[in-house]
């Protein structure tokens, strides 16, 4: 028996969250059993440990789309016990059972070695959304940064704060969007050279172009604020989309693609090809500063995860939550 963060539903289609125990034959299939050590949480895993928010397909259920651990037994030959693996995505701890508990059972193709230079604790720092951050980062270089500020909006959450690590250890400067002026110097320690108020950039405008300003932006917001930022970017520049925190909609023109040959870049980090999450993972490794993503880091245990889903879903949690599952 080993112990376990379980989501139940009742008759009525109430939902609970509470830690208990449960067996290795409880496990879902797959072909690889791996020792759980660590997890995150992400917005996605608010849902999962709340009402589920349509994700969840069958009750009870052990949310956590992310964990890092230690290979217990393995049927594939990629990995063996005593291997250090990470997993984010492929919609783990949506509809099959994920890493809020002390052991997970996924297919092999799922995970990815542990990158060298890492502990599992530090990948659970970085977790999806740091692993989306790095994507971002990415899509943005493939496309070329232009000179001038990088924009990162909801800079204070997950996304953001990997983001604008990164981008500052890369030595661009930064420009972080946040709601919270309390956070103004959380975000400068990690990096960034410039806060813009939320308020300032939110607004739609009825100019499709402004200043060309950004030469690039990681965007975890969309919306309205994804509509300014099309028509304030430099011309050639990019914005990696990650998240809809502000609305799915997006009310703006085509003119900023026509005039300015901007690019809007998706970001998926769900179903990502395993070379590139292989590629994101070593950059990771290379390119985000230990210290930087230390502070960044707040620590759980499964104990503290009914509380934090839900101040995740409010916009309460700052930085990257790392959960103990031993704790």
């Amino acid at each position: 028996m080993f112990k376990a963060l379980l989501v139940e539903k009742d008759d009525e289609g109430k939902t609970s969250a509470s830690v208990t125990e449960i067996s290795e034959d409880q496990l879902p299939e797959g072909d690889v059993t791996v020792a759980v050590e660590y997890s995150t949480v992400n917005y996605k895993d608010g849902l999962c440990i709340g009402p589920g928010g349509g994700l969840v397909r069958n009750y009870p259920h052990v949310p956590g789309i992310d964990f890092a651990g230690t290979v217990e037994s393995s049927s594939d030959d990629r990995y063996k016990p005593g291997d250090k693996v990470v997993l984010t995505g492929w919609r783990v701890g949506e509809n099959r059972w994920g890493g809020y508990a002390q052991k997970a059972r996924v297919k092999a193709d799922m995970l990815v070695p542990l990158p060298e230079g890492l502990t599992t604790r530090q990948a659970m720092a970085v977790g999806t959304a740091g692993f989306t951050a790095m994507l971002a980062v990415m899509a943005l270089e493939d496309h070329g940064i232009k000179d001038g500020p990088v924009l990162v909006t909801g800079a204070a959450g997950g996304v953001g704060s990997v983001a604008t690590a990164i981008l500052a250890n890369l030595g661009h400067q930064v420009a972080g969007v946040t709601g919270r002026p309390e956070t103004a110097d959380y975000l400068r320690q990690l990096g960034a050279t410039q806060i813009v108020a939320r308020e300032e950039i939110n607004e739609t405008t009825k100019r499709p172009l402004e200043t060309e300003t950004w030469g690039g932006c990681v965007d975890a917001v969309g919306g309205a604020m994804l509509a300014r930022v099309l028509g304030q970017l430099q011309y050639g520049a990019s914005v990696a989309a990650v998240g809809l925190a502000g609305g799915a909609n997006l009310p703006a023109t085509v003119v900023p693609f026509l005039l300015r040959g901007v690019n809007l870049l998706g970001i998926d980090s769900v179903m990502q090809p395993y070379d590139n999450r292989l590629r994101a993972w070593q950059r990771i490794a290379k390119d985000l500063p230990m210290d930087k993503l230390e502070a960044m880091v707040r620590p759980a245990t499964l104990a503290d995860l009914p509380q934090l889903g839900g101040d995740i879903l409010k916009g309460q949690v700052q930085g990257r939550v790392v959960v103990d599952v031993n704790a």
